[in-house]
């Protein structure tokens, strides 16, 4: 449910308008293109969550089978995406709450919304998952109900606006085809449809706090991705047959705006009320990951060492409150300059995202030479293609990436992706100095991270509470 949670959002309810626009009903082969590449990832994030679980999985692995370094850089990118993620969430939230009441100020909303989910982080990781079970149940049986509601209405012709025509799954073609935009609108629609994947990877952070991980974590990985697909084309399809794709403005959510417009009394407010709970859960997720990645970084000597500290319930109190205190950018960004708030963030997102999941395939193959080939024939869960699909899946990061590089609403974030990545790396060799530079001078014998191995009790915090 939580990595449903974390993929289930924005990209979906509102930016699948955008990749609509780009390519036309092909971005469901879009969406299947990016479903496998992520399937993938998180196939390769299980088979070392399998055989390690731990919290804060993405550094942590990176750390111990690739480099301290690369342990650092994977940590504070992924802490520094789903920031980006955050902002983008509180960003649109308020323009859902505007669908209400137009009058309230998005920054407001950002503002409100933060703390809440802020408080809801720090009471403990069963608080947590109580409140993203249910933010998570109202969003798969909305949009299950939403799949079924639009078939009916598909199915009996029910219009009720005269300036569209009646709802059809005779609009996937009849419109310039199937590929109005041709092969181009498909691969331009990549980008977006990304982001929308974005979340999935959860499951690996959440490794360190289930009860049986090794049953859990696999059973996990296969059915989330096929759900998510049936819940991404499905719900899609849904709305292109429901309303011609070139009248799906982007200036609401696409699953608002069918109901809205084909004239189905309350639907819209009902949807609009599950795109809210579906922003705040993918904050609400991506908040619980990042105190946990902050925590695996502190243990490794990456971060603050106040970070490692947990609450009596088990909670990185201090990585929930630097990374919430991180996310109050996003209200000032909204409040002056709220066109770049999502345009700007996604990019950013997608790119960050982009070099995330290149550090997973990269990891598992240094994980596997680590292990050796008797270790690897022991792996209860493995990556499906092996060393094949490892390359077919960055020769494909790598294909989305130049295409950013052509588009100029992504350009901007494929400048800032390698500049990210170096000031992280310059920032690891500072940091790595001053701890060799303490030991030197004060005779510290406090290891750094280039020399000390994970500890226990970076496994799981908060797992007692479960």
């Amino acid at each position: 449910m939580i990595a449903l949670g974390g993929a289930i959002g924005t990209g979906l309810f509102y930016g699948s308008s955008d990749a609509i626009g780009l390519a036309g009903p092909a971005v469901l082969i879009a969406y299947i293109i990016a479903g496998a590449a992520i399937f993938l990832v998180v196939r390769a994030l299980g088979e070392m969550a399998v055989d390690e679980p731990v919290s804060g999985a993405f550094s942590h692995y990176a750390f111990k089978n690739w480099s301290p370094r690369a342990g650092f850089v994977s940590g504070w990118n992924y802490w520094f995406n789903y920031v980006a993620v955050a902002m983008l969430e509180l960003a649109v939230v308020g323009i859902y709450v505007n669908y209400w009441f137009p009058e309230v100020p998005g920054w407001l909303t950002a503002a409100f919304f933060l703390v809440t989910i802020t408080a809801i982080n720090l009471v403990g990781v069963k608080g947590f998952g109580e409140f993203e079970f249910w933010f998570a149940l109202i969003k798969v049986v909305a949009v299950i109900a939403m799949i079924v509601l639009g078939l009916a209405v598909v199915i009996l012709g029910v219009n009720n606006n005269p300036d569209l025509p009646d709802p059809t799954f005779a609009h996937l073609v009849d419109d310039g085809g199937f590929a109005p935009m041709g092969l181009m609108g498909i691969v331009l629609a990549l980008p977006v449809v990304l982001m929308s994947f974005g979340g999935v990877e959860l499951i690996g952070v959440t490794a360190g706090e289930v009860q049986n991980p090794r049953k859990t974590i696999p059973k996990a990985v296969n059915q989330v991705i096929y759900r998510i697909l049936i819940f991404y084309v499905g719900a899609l399809i849904v709305v292109l047959a429901v309303i011609p794709w070139r009248s799906i403005t982007g200036e609401m959510s696409p699953f608002v705006q069918i109901f809205d417009n084909v004239g189905i009394a309350g639907a819209a407010h009902v949807l609009n009320l599950v795109m809210i709970t579906a922003v705040l859960s993918v904050y609400n997720a991506g908040l619980y990951s990042n105190g946990r990645v902050l925590h695996s970084l502190a243990h490794q000597g990456n971060a603050p060492a106040f970070l490692k500290r947990l609450s009596p319930s088990g909670t990185p109190v201090g990585g929930v409150i630097v990374t919430s205190a991180a996310t109050v950018l996003a209200v000032a960004v909204i409040l002056l300059w709220p066109d770049f708030a999502f345009g700007y963030l996604l990019s950013i997102a997608v790119i960050a995202g982009i070099i995330n999941w290149s550090m997973i395939m990269i990891t598992q193959r240094k994980f596997r030479r680590r292990i050796g080939a008797d270790g690897a024939a022991a792996l209860s869960f493995r990556l499906p293609g092996g060393r094949l699909a490892t390359y077919a899946v960055l020769a494909f990061f790598a294909v989305v990436v130049v295409i950013m590089a052509m588009s100029p609403a992504y350009r901007t974030a494929v400048i800032i992706g390698p500049i990210w990545i170096g000031i992280l790396l310059v920032a690891f060799e500072i940091k790595t100095r001053r701890q060799r530079r303490r030991r030197t001078t004060y005779g510290d014998e406090t290891e750094s991270s280039s020399d000390v191995a994970p500890t226990p009790e970076m496994t799981a915090p908060g797992r007692e509470n479960l």
